[in-house]
């Protein structure tokens, strides 16, 4: 048996802990046992975290204030920021490149606009290359870029360079540098696809085989023309049909207008929604010569004797609040209820796309 001494506890505070020595043996080897007791928590404990919670939410909401309030003081730089891209960068006069390079639809369209008018109203600005790598967009976005620049074209003037892709809406903003300018395009550069698409699935027999039936309440028998809960009836058909037709018909006058070296009978000749390569393009009479971006930039100097210059390009730096409350938070989180409705708009669309349904 071990002794009175041995059994009475040698304990040290270390900490918030308090080790137990104990003199006990277990059965088998006579091994020393360890005890670690942890002591009650106190009230000043939690008092403490409370204090602690309220100081962390009221750094955030300070926070929160001073990045609204430094936003609004920037807001001067979320507009379009020009960069240096080539050239002499001690000249004052100027090239200014105008960037098409995704899909043809909001918000890019606003950022085209902005870029437009700062061009505009920088009188050292002597020549503008619209460089476009687009696959088109929407007809009413296509047609309003169209329209400024054909308003930006009276004053300076412009030359086209696509690069990969400047097809259905990337062609007919190209058609805003009007009938003086030039079009270059890359060896590997697809054009044409001029027409005029609606996005359309039929999923009727689908909805039937899994027991769903569309029962929309309308107050016409047009007014829910493009479900894709039925098929289209002949009358539907020819309603969107006059639809795309006139969008169709503003395609061909643009480029019909806009290319002297060719007639409506030629621009109909190539309107009917298929893709051309490069040479192919230049044989058409939809682009003038083979080139890159430095050769256009290199014969709007020569043309329009230009001397020393400074080819500039434009970029966009989003304010802090937008990266912490707006863009940044609608591409991670998206809304899906949004999303799905704007899914169900029917939009006429002068874009490349693998359908072929394309007039």
């Amino acid at each position: 048996m071990p002794s009175d001494e041995s059994n009475q506890p040698a304990s040290e505070n270390i900490g918030k802990y308090k080790a137990v020595y104990s003199s006990a043996r277990d059965a088998q080897g006579g091994i020393p046992q360890i005890v670690i007791q942890q002591p009650a928590s106190s009230g000043w404990s939690w008092i403490m975290m409370r204090v602690l919670g309220a100081v962390l939410v009221f750094s955030l909401i300070l926070n929160m204030s001073l990045v609204t309030q430094q936003s609004a003081l920037m807001g001067d730089i979320s507009g379009p920021i020009e960069k240096f891209h080539n050239g002499d960068k001690s000249a004052t006069n100027k090239i200014a490149i105008i960037r098409i390079e995704t899909t043809i639809m909001p918000p890019y369209t606003e950022k085209v606009f902005d870029v437009i008018k700062k061009i505009d109203e920088d009188d050292s600005v002597k020549g503008v290359i619209l460089a476009i790598d687009s696959p088109g967009g929407l007809v009413a976005d296509s047609h309003e870029i169209y329209h400024k620049l054909q308003a930006l074209a009276q004053k300076k003037p412009m030359y086209v360079s696509m690069r990969r892709l400047a097809a259905s809406g990337g062609y007919y903003v190209a058609m805003g540098i009007g009938e003086k300018g030039k079009i270059f395009a890359e060896p590997t550069t697809w054009t044409g696809s001029i027409g005029v698409i609606i996005p359309r699935y039929d999923v009727s027999e689908l909805a039937k085989n899994w027991g769903v039936k569309a029962d929309p309440l309308t107050t016409g028998p047009f007014k829910d023309a493009l479900s894709p809960f039925k098929p289209l009836s002949e009358a539907e058909r020819e309603v969107w049909s006059g639809i795309m037709d006139e969008s169709y018909q503003r395609f061909v006058d643009i480029i019909d207008t806009n290319r002297p070296n060719m007639n409506r009978e030629q621009v109909l000749e190539v309107a009917t929604g298929r893709i051309f390569t490069s040479q192919q393009a230049v044989d058409k009479g939809l682009v003038d010569k083979i080139g890159f971006l430095d050769d256009a930039i290199d014969a709007m100097k020569t043309d329009h004797n230009l001397g020393a210059i400074k080819v500039v390009k434009y970029e966009f730096t989003p304010t802090l609040s937008s990266l912490i409350f707006g863009e940044a938070k609608l591409e991670a989180t998206p809304n899906v209820m949004e999303t799905l409705m704007n899914q169900s708009v029917p939009r006429a669309m002068y874009l490349f796309s693998w359908q072929t349904s394309e007039r």
